[in-house]
C-alpha cells in the first residue's frame, strides 16, 4: 500500500499544492487543519481531519487512528508584521504547535518530516545570493520562530533519530496551472496577488515601499519560486527520507534570480491589458534591497528544477486562477 503522509496545514495555499503533488506522485494524504486561515475547498475531496496543533490529545489521537508515515508541515502563522506586534502568538502556535508535532510523532514512531522553513531566518544577509551556510539573523519574531524549529528539528535528530528536512522558502507565487488550486490569503500582504487585484479594479492602489534602494530601479529585488516547483521540491525531500536519508537538512527553495517589484508592476500590467494602479510609499523598516537565493544545493543533492521559472509564467497561472475565482475559495 502506498505511504501515508500526513500534511499540517493541507488547506493552506502551499499546503493545498503539495497535497495534490503528493497525491500524483502515488501517496496517499491525510491533511491536518484548523482552518484558521486554510480553505476546505482546497482540499479538492482529500482526506482531512480538523484538528490544531496546540491540542495535544486530539493530534494524539490522529496518529493512533492512521498509519502514518511521514509528516509534511506547514502549519504556522506567517505574518512578518502581525509577527512583530505579537510575537506570543507566534511562539506559541510556530514553536509550540511543531514541538507538539514532533513529540506525537516520536510517540507514534514517526521519524521523518519535511518542514516549511522560510528565507526570513537569514535575516538581512550580507551576500547575494544567498547559501545555506549564511549566518541565520532574523530580524522578525515569524524568523524566530522558524529557525527555532529548525534548532529543534537538529536536536531531536539527535536525541530521537528523526530525519528531516527544511526547506528555507523566498517568495511563494502563482498557482495551480490546470486551475484547480490558487493564492487565497485573508488578509493578501503578496505582492503578485495584490498587484493583479489592483488591476482588476478590486482594490485600492498598490503600494509600492520604496523607489530608491540601491538597485537597477530603485525598487526592491526578491526570488519568486512557483507554487507548483515548490511542491514538487517537498514531493522530493520526502521521497529522499523515505530512501533512508537521516539527520537534519536544510535547503533553499527559490528560483536563484531576482525580479524588481517594479518589473512584477509591469508584467502584472501586460499579463492583464491593464494598468495596476500604484503609488510609492515609504521604505518597510528592514527589507533588504536584494534577496536571491542560491539553488545549487537542492538542485544537486535532490535533482530539484524549477520547471515555471519565468515571472511571466508565474503571473500568468495566478491571473488565470484569480480570474475564475475573483472573490478566492469564496466563489
Amino acid at each position: 500500500m502506498a505511504a501515508l503522509i500526513l500534511v499540517a496545514g493541507g488547506a493552506g495555499y502551499i499546503g493545498s499544492h503539495t497535497a495534490l503533488a503528493l497525491r500524483e506522485a502515488g501517496f496517499r494524504t491525510l491533511c491536518l487543519d484548523n482552518f484558521c486561515a486554510g480553505h476546505r475547498q482546497a482540499l479538492l475531496g482529500g482526506d482531512c481531519v480538523e484538528v490544531d496543533l496546540m491540542q495535544p490529545e486530539p493530534l494524539a489521537a490522529v496518529f493512533k487512528a492512521h498509519r502514518i508515515d511521514a509528516v509534511v508541515h506547514f502549519a504556522a502563522h506567517c505574518y512578518v508584521g502581525e509577527s512583530v506586534q505579537d510575537p506570543g502568538r507566534y511562539y506559541r502556535n510556530n514553536v509550540g504547535g511543531t514541538l507538539n508535532l514532533l513529540q506525537a510523532m516520536q510517540r507514534a514512531g514517526v521519524s521523518r518530516i519535511v518542514f516549511s522553513s522560510t528565507c526570513a531566518t537569514y535575516g538581512q544577509p550580507d551576500k547575494v545570493p544567498i547559501v545555506e551556510t549564511c549566518a541565520q539573523l532574523p530580524i522578525n519574531p515569524y524568523g524566530n520562530t522558524k529557525l527555532v524549529c529548525e534548532y529543534m528539528l537538529r536536536d531531536f535528530a539527535v536525541a530521537h533519530g528523526l530525519a528531516s528536512v527544511a526547506l528555507r522558502y523566498f517568495n511563494a507565487a502563482g498557482a495551480d496551472p490546470s486551475g484547480r488550486l490558487g493564492e487565497d490569503h485573508r488578509p493578501e500582504t503578496h505582492l503578485i496577488p495584490l498587484a493583479l487585484a489592483a488591476a482588476a479594479g478590486r482594490r485600492d492602489p498598490l503600494k509600492v515601499f520604496g523607489n530608491d534602494y540601491p538597485t537597477p530601479d530603485g525598487t526592491c529585488i526578491r526570488d519568486y519560486i512557483h507554487v507548483t516547483d515548490l511542491a514538487t521540491a517537498h514531493v522530493l525531500a520526502l521521497q529522499s527520507l523515505l530512501a533512508g536519508a537521516s539527520g537534519f537538512r536544510a535547503l533553499n527553495l527559490g528560483n536563484a534570480a531576482g525580479t524588481s517589484v517594479a518589473e512584477v508592476v509591469r508584467v502584472c500590467g501586460k499579463v492583464t491589458g491593464r494598468e495596476v494602479p500604484h503609488t510609492i510609499a515609504a521604505r518597510r523598516p528592514g527589507d533588504p534591497p536584494v534577496l536571491v537565493g542560491s539553488t545549487e544545493r537542492i538542485e544537486r543533492e535532490l535533482g530539484w528544477r524549477p520547471r515555471y521559472s519565468d515571472i511571466e509564467t508565474i503571473v500568468r497561472t495566478a491571473w488565470a486562477w484569480h480570474q475564475r475565482h475573483p472573490d478566492g475559495y469564496a466563489n
